[in-house]
């Protein structure tokens, strides 16, 4: 084979090797985020492959992309923002999305039929505004009050009692009903908190970070949830410190059920 020819064939397999990555697509996992938090049902759409997708409440989104796509995040309250899909956002096993909120101006608007100009001020000054009517405002006892779980309630009966000698609490605290039924409160608040946690996040997340598999989810989180130091870290509500020990928690989690 000729110098020529060895040549022809190498810019041959480089030009195809390019070809198949500007065609390769890559489920991209994202998550978009701005000063005002409010992030929920932002629209993702890949108007190169007229593909779309839509962020969850914590603002995290998942869509197919290759590279070269073009991105379009939009949302009634924040500014349209355009992205190009390079190499380094393939690569990237999350990306973050900043997103700048949308104010709107107006010049001048009358509403009918209460005439109103749109100025806060001038508006509130002519328009009569019924009183707000809730349990507070009324003074209504409890208004505040959040009405205990079931287990609570449980737990209250079993605790309470009248006359001389309240023989409830007693016989309760003697069979370890009592005992059982703290422990049950506690068992539930432990659980909602990290139902809480899991919905700050995508299950595929999950799966694609974590490499945790959808149905062993619930297991993982619970494997989590009986660490202590996991119940420090949803008390201080830092949703990167969260990610960063669940990712280092999931390690052991895949050694511990052969996972790997």
């Amino acid at each position: 084979m000729t110098r020529s020819s060895i040549l022809l064939v190498f810019f041959v397999l480089i030009g195809t090797s390019l070809g198949a990555q500007t065609l390769f697509t890559k489920q991209i996992e994202g998550r978009v985020y701005s000063e005002s938090g409010d992030v929920a049902a932002t629209h993702v759409l890949n108007i190169t492959s007229q593909k779309a997708s839509i962020t969850n409440s914590a603002g995290f989104f998942s869509i197919a992309a290759k590279l070269n796509d073009t991105l379009v995040f939009s949302a009634v309250q924040f500014k349209r923002k355009t992205i190009v899909v390079t190499q380094s956002v393939l690569e990237s096993k999350l990306l973050y999305v900043p997103l700048e909120d949308a104010i709107n101006e107006l010049d001048e608007v009358i509403v009918m039929p209460y005439n109103l100009t749109g100025d806060m001020t001038t508006d509130l000054g002519r328009t009569e505004i019924e009183p707000v009517v809730t349990a507070s405002t009324l003074g209504l006892p409890n208004a505040y009050v959040i009405p205990p779980t079931q287990a609570e309630r449980k737990l209250y009966e079993a605790t309470s009692g009248g006359g001389i000698l309240p023989l409830n609490p007693i016989l309760n605290a003697i069979t370890g009903r009592t005992k059982m039924l703290k422990q049950r409160v506690a068992r539930n608040e432990k659980y909602e908190r990290t139902q809480r946690v899991r919905a700050f996040y995508p299950d595929s997340l999950y799966s694609t970070e974590f490499r945790i598999p959808e149905e062993k989810i619930a297991d993982f989180m619970y494997f989590c949830e009986v660490d202590i130091t996991f119940q420090t870290l949803v008390d201080s509500h830092d949703r990167f410190r969260i990610w960063e020990y669940m990712r280092k928690k999931s390690i052991v989690y895949r050694e511990n059920n052969n996972l790997e």
